[in-house]
């Protein structure tokens, strides 16, 4: 069975994407650490010890070829990909081969920026362009894992 697979720390669309993913049967997991319990109904809740990537470490570990994973880490995303998942953030970005490279680089000079004292960007407020761009993309990216998992029998 295809699993949808939510990094549920400070994730906006977990309700929409439960609304879209409940359309398409897939079985929706969230991972979340013990200070962020998040619960909601037709998904199952992995909660795990708070510290450094747990959550992350969880999630990857529990992947299936052709899964989809919703996460706005580029370091996640990358162990994702190796691991044939499909994977979007919230704002409906596809991460994939070829596009996780540049996004990697783009975050490790991000972090010296921060780390030498700089400053960068931080997210900009949620829109609902947002979650329209998010709905259309995993839309897509459901339909794309449901055909990848047929042809793989």
């Amino acid at each position: 069975m295809l699993q949808l697979l939510i990094d549920a720390d400070a994730c906006p669309v977990i309700d929409l994407a439960l609304s879209i993913s409940s359309r398409y049967e897939i079985k929706t997991i969230l991972f979340c650490d013990t200070s962020h319990r998040i619960e909601r109904e037709n998904a199952i809740t992995i909660v795990v010890p708070k510290g450094a990537d747990s959550v992350d470490f969880k999630l990857v570990n529990t992947i299936k070829n052709h899964d989809i994973v919703i996460t706005q880490d580029y370091g996640l995303a990358a162990m994702c990909l190796a691991k044939g998942a499909f994977v979007v953030d919230q704002n409906g970005r596809e991460m994939t081969s070829d596009n996780i490279d540049q996004l990697l680089a783009f975050r490790y000079e991000s972090a010296k920026i921060r780390r030498s004292g700089g400053r960068t960007k931080g997210p900009k407020k949620r829109t609902e362009e947002n979650n329209i761009s998010f709905a259309n993309k995993f839309q897509q990216i459901c339909e794309q894992a449901i055909s990848a998992k047929l042809k793989e029998g």
